[in-house]
């Protein structure tokens, strides 16, 4: 099933150690920036941007896909391919999960790795090392499901 999301205390300052080691500073938008995706959990670059300028209006887009390049390479932040449109990131801060993608309503479910544990293991006992954290398996929710099942009213 989902697993809950944890927000990790020092967030900020485990963020402000990575900068530092890499010679970069601590800055306002990059706080905000990591922030909007712990609070969004999976967002595209401009559902970060418009969560961000929600707080700063003066926010550019060009700061947040800078910045989302920077926390991935400092390993706070993981992105994937949930639709054919842009990346959607999220926090590493968050377990490791499997990404579930209804079709229909776009709707994003976090599930523990175990489910697709007997996928992974016949794959590497070919040798293939498959990154869970980047999966994402398209289909129907129950909602939608649901919904397409109930024949419609006369």
């Amino acid at each position: 099933m989902s697993t809950p999301h944890e927000h990790p205390a020092n967030t900020s300052d485990d963020l402000a150690a990575r900068l530092r080691e890499q010679g970069l500073r601590l800055t306002p938008q990059r706080q905000l920036i990591l922030r909007a995706i712990e609070e969004l959990r999976h967002a595209t670059p401009d559902e970060v941007l418009a969560h961000v300028r929600g707080q700063v209006s003066s926010v550019n887009a060009s700061t947040v896909y800078r910045t989302l390049e920077v926390l991935e390479e400092l390993g706070l932040v993981r992105h994937t391919h949930l639709s054919d449109r842009a990346p959607t990131y999220h926090s590493t801060m968050e377990h490791e999960h499997v990404h579930a993608v209804c079709r229909t309503c776009q709707a994003v479910r976090s599930y523990d790795p175990a489910v697709v544990q007997p996928v992974v293991d016949a794959l590497a006992a070919d040798g293939f090392v498959v990154d869970v954290g980047h999966l994402a398996i398209f289909g129907t929710c129950a909602d939608c499901s649901a919904a397409a099942a109930v024949p419609p009213a006369t």
